[in-house]
């Protein structure tokens, strides 16, 4: 690769003109300044970008690690981050974990190869491979679920308290059976929804029992036959609280295949306002996160832990909406 002082020596200036030269700054005699550009372009030469630190030679590049990029909660963070990195000179390397720790750990040991000048990441699972990170000084933020035993900064959704409040507006509509299709064993996400429905069923004095509660990967195969299982039970739910928007596509497929209606023989509520949501029959009710806020906020954390190492970590904490439409209200 080309440096910036082989365009100077093969335009016959110094480099602190090729510099002035590919910026654009006005001091620079135009046929001198055309020259240096003639240079450049035959040596192949690319300029340094704007957000480049210079001392430890980082590229202007982000690395985002999320769970599944065909789940819209998670495109939609790629792009809060992506928005806020291109407004100051940032690159973003989108990464694909598939809930994977070790593609996580790979795509880490990717990281740092390309010497990244930060890293968001969204956990796959109890455990992760961020100390790489910090024994090698690359600042990171963790979005959608803390680290484990890592301090860092972290943007979270408060799905605990979502969930809880999903579980009381279908007990709010009379269903009493209510179901929970939640995540693996020790995701934080997965384990805090399930929280939030015994919360909102305790609550209530309405009985918690394991026979209502499945647990799967966050995909739609797995939720189809975890709602199937539900449902071929002597006392099948009458209502159904779901993880996220791709189980609800497998729990949808399972009632249809049942013969069962959402919203008028079973109420349902899924996290995340997907796309599709408002277009399915009945429209699905949903606990709607901020997604691209998650994304936003933690692109300006990296920013600025980027810019300072020492600052303290910090978490923060956004709150879910629930909208209501017809797939859980009795017909």
């Amino acid at each position: 690769m080309a440096t910036i002082s082989d365009v100077a020596a093969r335009a016959g200036v110094s480099t602190a003109t090729v510099s002035r030269a590919l910026n654009g700054k006005s001091t620079v005699d135009r046929d001198l300044a055309a020259r240096v550009r003639q240079a450049a372009e035959e040596l192949g030469y690319q300029p340094n970008g704007p957000a480049r630190n210079l001392r430890r030679q980082e590229a202007a590049v982000v690395a985002l690690i999320i769970s599944d990029v065909e789940n819209p909660f998670f495109t939609a963070i790629a792009r809060g981050v992506e928005d806020v990195a291109h407004q100051v000179g940032y690159s973003v390397v989108l990464c694909n974990s598939d809930e994977s720790a070790d593609k996580e750990n790979r795509y880490i040991d990717i990281a740092i190869q390309e010497r990244v000048a930060g890293v968001i990441l969204s956990p796959s699972g109890t455990t992760t491979s961020v100390e790489k990170l910090t024994s090698r000084g690359t600042a990171f933020v963790a979005v959608d679920r803390p680290l484990p035993e890592q301090e860092s900064d972290v943007v979270l959704v408060d799905t605990r308290l979502a969930a809880r409040q999903a579980t009381a507006h279908l007990i709010a509509q009379g269903y009493d059976r209510i179901g929970c299709i939640t995540g693996p064993l020790g995701v934080r996400t997965a384990d805090d929804r399930l929280a939030g429905y015994r919360d909102a069923l305790k609550a209530a004095r309405l009985r918690s029992t394991t026979k209502l509660v499945r647990r799967t990967e966050y995909k739609a195969v797995g939720a189809r036959r975890a709602a199937q299982d539900l449902l071929d039970q002597a006392e099948p739910p009458d209502a159904l609280l779901v993880a996220n928007s791709a189980m609800a596509v497998g729990v949808l497929q399972a009632l249809q295949e049942h013969g069962i209606r959402p919203g008028r023989d079973v109420g349902m509520v899924a996290f995340d306002d997907a796309p599709w949501a408002e277009l399915v029959d009945p429209p699905l009710s949903v606990v709607a996160q901020p997604a691209y806020e998650i994304g936003t906020v933690a692109a300006r954390l990296l920013l600025a832990r980027i810019a300072d190492s020492s600052r303290p970590a910090t978490t923060t904490t956004l709150g879910a909406r629930l909208i209501e439409r017809g797939s859980s209200h009795r017909g």
